[in-house]
């Protein structure tokens, strides 16, 4: 199954994997792509996935964040995009070549960092109060001229995304980022036509799925990222405030709203939905493994200064043992392969459009017995291609499993709002220097680059089935 090739509009795919979205900090600051990205994206390329959906670019210019990251709210960021989305297809080696997906989204107030606090990084659906998430001390509601501004920097950007000759785009309404934050009930009590029923908390992501269709016509391959499950509950936080009904508090949508939610956006021309799960980035359920505990203490550390709840989260991390942090934010965390194909299934079963899916995929048999099953039609995979770039030509030799796998530490996702993207769990590496030389090569075409390493032992296990 996993070789098999695959359509959806009009794009074929080589086979069933896609690199699922995953980003760095190598673009220019300014947002401008760069050398460095588009060889770390060449990378995946050159080993075999069928397609290669991008980190999430900006659309908007004051949330630009984390920096280095691309940025399409220009159209001076169209020619340089081109250019490097032509020369990544052309090292492709999937039958086909490798297809190149833009995700688009606006990280409202789960903003990340900046190089100074802005009014502008704390938009969102509501005022409310986030300990994990964000940089500002609390959320601020946009008011309506905002948000049909964000409408429109949506519509732009995909314009810009097709100009620049992708072969898709997909907006991301998950990930806890500003659409999310739209559509889940514990972040949106707005009075007006985007807030409250299902329906009008889905307005915002219906005014921008028409939107983007204009923008890039009937045939251009478009896709949405939804979480199937928002689990508000995990990972362990402070939100406030509560709201009424508790399970819009303790869990946000569920399937049955998700699933409308799916329907829906078939209706309105959508050409595949990207499931996933959790409520903000990272979480234990969009990202299935361990806590990353080191990851989050450095991401803590580096945007203290931006806020008095950033001052005071990073004191948490700095004065509770770190034995306690992980028995407590450490909850919910946990491996489970092919973590979000069940909900998948459910959404799948609702359309008749493609569904992909991504979480925990890492072991061939349960990438081959997911899509056998029709849980999906494709996977997205973005850890275990970071740990093993080259883990379809392993499935291609007949192995069944990477011979040095991902652990799923996360430690990749949580660093990278600071540093370089790379795999930074020690343990796969015969020393601290080699860890450090592979994150630092990974975006360059000249340094020596290798993922060679001695793992000690009980890494695969830990694991699981990888």
């Amino acid at each position: 199954m996993l070789f098999e090739p695959f359509r959806i509009k009009h794009v074929d795919f080589g086979n069933r994997v896609l690199r699922s979205s995953m980003g760095g900090r190598n673009a220019f600051y300014d947002g401008t792509v760069s050398p460095a990205w588009t060889h770390f994206e060449k990378r995946f390329a050159e080993k075999g996935v069928a397609g290669i959906i991008s980190a999430t670019i900006s659309v908007n210019e004051t949330r630009m964040s984390p920096l280095e990251y691309p940025a399409l709210h220009d159209d001076r960021f169209v020619t340089p995009l081109r250019k490097a989305i032509h020369e990544i297809r052309r090292v492709g080696t999937a039958p086909g070549g490798c297809k190149y997906i833009i995700q688009l989204g606006d990280t409202g107030a789960a903003t990340h960092t900046s190089l100074r606090r802005q009014e502008g990084d704390r938009l969102s659906a509501s005022w409310f109060f986030d300990f994990l998430y964000g940089y500002h001390n609390s959320a601020l509601p946009m008011s309506p001229a905002q948000v049909k501004t964000t409408i429109l920097n949506f519509k732009q950007a995909a314009r810009r995304a097709a100009e620049a000759e992708c072969d898709g785009v997909e907006v991301t309404a998950s990930k806890g980022y500003l659409i999310h934050q739209f559509l889940n009930p514990a972040t949106n009590r707005r009075k007006d036509a985007y807030g409250g029923s299902v329906d009008k908390r889905f307005r915002l992501l219906r005014d921008i799925v028409e939107a983007v269709r204009e923008a890039v016509g009937t045939n251009f391959l478009f896709g949405v990222r939804l979480s199937a499950k928002d689990f508000n509950f995990l990972p362990i936080n402070v939100r406030l405030p509560p709201v009424w009904p508790p399970r819009h508090y303790f869990v946000g949508n569920d399937l049955p709203e998700t699933k409308y939610y799916a329907r829906q956006l078939q209706e309105l021309g959508v050409d595949y939905l990207h499931i996933d799960s959790g409520f903000g980035f990272p979480n234990p359920m969009g990202s299935p493994g361990d806590y990353p505990d080191e990851g989050f203490h450095t991401f803590v550390n580096a945007t203290r200064y931006l806020s008095l709840k950033a001052s005071f989260r990073a004191t948490i991390f700095n004065t509770v043992p770190a034995s306690i942090r992980k028995s407590l934010f450490g909850i919910g965390w946990r491996f489970r392969p092919a973590a979000n194909a069940d909900f998948a299934a459910a959404i799948r079963a609702e359309v008749s459009i493609p569904v992909i899916t991504n979480g925990g995929f890492q072991d061939r048999d349960t990438i081959d017995s997911v899509l056998a099953a029709g849980k999906c039609d494709m996977v997205a995979i973005a850890r275990p291609l970071l740990a093993n770039p080259d883990l379809l030509e392993q499935f291609a030799y007949g192995m069944k499993r990477p011979t040095r796998p991902c652990s799923f530490c996360s430690l990749c996702c949580s660093q990278t709002a600071v540093f370089p993207l790379g795999c930074y769990d020690q343990r796969r590496f015969d020393s601290v220097e080699a860890l450090m030389d592979q994150v630092l090569a990974w975006s360059s075409p000249n340094a020596p680059f290798s993922l060679q390493g001695k793992p000690l032992t009980g890494v695969a296990e830990s694991a699981g089935e990888a």
